[in-house]
């Protein structure tokens, strides 16, 4: 069996030891043009030249929660797509989305800004009830901070493509309930994968729907948000502020105007990082799996996108 290794922006050493002391027996190498044909592939931005390259593979893992890179490209037939379940990725995202939240009921970020100007300064506590969460998109990762945020005792509500059942969280499903998820929403957290169908989902239309003084938290794609009717909104106070992780260029350009908008806290897509050692336990499962011919979880649907 030979594990072919394929990932930009990565130092592969590490990967490959861990996934050789993983997979006894098994060839792992990272790729370049012309290696031989791999029976698997751990991939993350792999260029069309490896996929073409590689026609054979029977099972494509990618080490990013988000497949929709991969998914443009030109995939060989019959290849599986496999995601991370979770590796790690969802008590990050969970710690991150509960801070974001925090920061934003609690008002530190005013307590920040006046005790940076010598001010000593008090805001009347909030109450929990006029800040339901609503979590978009309720996967793996969307479940997981939807519990985490339950545990703060804010009223919880989840939208997903399908219907689900989560315990402590109302749920909405599908386009024609939509409306009504955003309409009793006050902070919304994007989970979402992009798809053609999600791309620009947070646009005017729909977070203007939010409840007054409405807040975003972005830890999706930055292409799901179209960033100039956020600005829109937030100058006519429809919404109160935003915390963003992802965006539609990355590194943001230096001249985006989302750099000198002070009611935005950005981060450099730093919400949940892939976590080596958890992502090689769980790839080398299910290649030994694969390799019986039993199921696994995480087999992306290409026409669904996720």
């Amino acid at each position: 069996m030979r594990i072919s290794f394929c990932c930009t922006d990565t130092r592969a050493e590490p990967w490959l030891l861990g996934l050789r002391a993983a997979l006894a027996g098994a060839e792992v190498a990272e790729w370049s043009p012309g290696a031989p044909q791999a029976d698997y592939a751990v991939v993350w931005g792999p260029p069309q030249q490896f996929i073409d390259e590689q026609p054979a593979l029977r099972g494509i893992f990618n080490i990013g929660a988000g497949v929709d890179g991969l998914l443009r490209l030109r995939l060989p037939a019959g290849a599986r797509v496999v995601r991370l379940d979770d590796a790690g990725m969802g008590v990050q995202m969970a710690e991150y989305v509960c801070h974001a939240l925090i920061r934003h009921f609690r008002e530190f970020d005013g307590y920040e800004r006046d005790m940076a100007e010598g001010r000593w300064s008090f805001r009347k506590p909030r109450s929990r009830s006029d800040f339901p969460v609503g979590i978009l998109g309720m996967g793996v990762l969307g479940q997981r901070v939807a519990r985490a945020v339950a545990q703060f005792e804010f009223p919880v509500r989840g939208w997903s493509r399908s219907p689900r059942q989560v315990e402590g969280v109302d749920c909405f499903a599908g386009p024609a309930q939509l409306d009504a998820f955003l309409a009793g929403t006050r902070v919304l957290v994007c989970l979402l994968p992009l798809t053609p169908a999600t791309e620009g989902i947070l646009n005017r239309d729909t977070l203007a729907r939010l409840l007054p003084g409405g807040y975003l938290i972005n830890v999706a794609r930055g292409a799901h948000l179209v960033d100039a009717d956020l600005l829109a909104l937030l100058d006519t106070g429809q919404l109160a502020g935003a915390t963003l992780d992802v965006f539609r260029t990355e590194p943001l350009p230096t001249d985006h105007p989302f750099w000198r908008e002070p009611r935005l806290t950005l981060t450099p897509h730093t919400s949940a990082r892939t976590l080596r050692d958890e992502s090689i336990a769980q790839i080398a499962r299910k290649i030994a799996a694969l390799e019986r011919g039993e199921p696994i979880a995480g087999i992306v649907d290409p026409a669904r996108g996720y």
